[in-house]
């Protein structure tokens, strides 16, 4: 039987280099990714509203099954692993990619639009998925949650990120969580991150080979990738 993997992510160069790993295991994933809405970046398009990213010609015949996806939503949530299921048969492996996109702006000027985004897109809809996941896996007693969270750097320009900062804190701290309760857990949780930056690709195959080793001694682990060596 194949594997059923659901990628869910921002929109990003290491959200497609995980993508690819998938296709490189199965015939068929499902995928969903969050696009920047940050100051109306896509008109028209609400935070209580779905987004699915127009299928480019090389896109539309690859091996990625794209579904839509309302973060701020708990129904939503359900919808997504539900359909999820029902096309690739079953959910294995669920891969969640965190890298928000950075937004410097003073405090003063920013958007309410934009702080409900920040809310919705980033840090509240990946706590009604992993509720849906858990619930599926552990009805199986099976399957891996794997969550890739940004690195969050100590510079002081990285405190000019009034938004994309924040939710990229409270993904980690989410992420450490889980990987802590996770002993009591029939599925494996899995914690990524990397220091390095431009080298996506290999660091996607370092995620999917750690996916692919997946068992119960290794849940809870939070694997740290570097290019002079793999720490955990």
């Amino acid at each position: 039987m194949t594997r059923g993997i659901l990628i869910v992510g921002n929109d990003s160069l290491l959200c497609a280099a995980i993508a690819a790993q998938a296709a490189k295991r199965v015939e068929r994933f499902a995928q969903v990714l969050l696009p920047n809405r940050f100051s109306g970046q896509i008109r028209g398009l609400r935070p209580d509203s779905p987004y699915t990213p127009p299928a480019s010609p090389a896109e539309s015949g690859s091996a990625a099954i794209s579904l839509t996806w309302n973060p701020g939503s708990p129904i939503s949530a359900r919808t997504l692993t539900l359909s999820a299921a029902r096309q690739l048969e079953r959910i294995d492996e669920a891969v969640l990619i965190c890298s928000p996109p950075s937004f410097r702006r003073p405090a003063a000027e920013l958007q309410p639009l934009d702080i409900e985004i920040l809310v919705n897109d980033h840090i509240k809809g990946w706590f009604f998925l992993v509720r849906e996941l858990a619930g599926i896996f552990r009805a199986r007693r099976s399957g891996v949650l794997a969550l890739v969270a940004p690195d969050l750097g100590s510079g002081r320009d990285d405190q000019a990120d009034l938004l994309g900062l924040p939710a990229a804190a409270a993904f980690r701290a989410f992420t450490q969580g889980l990987l802590a309760s996770s002993a009591a857990e029939p599925y494996v949780t899995l914690g990524f991150s990397s220091r390095e930056t431009g080298d996506d690709d290999n660091f996607a195959a370092y995620i999917f080979r750690l996916i692919d080793q997946a068992n119960k001694r290794n849940s809870g682990k939070w694997y740290k990738y570097g290019r002079l060596g793999f720490f955990r």
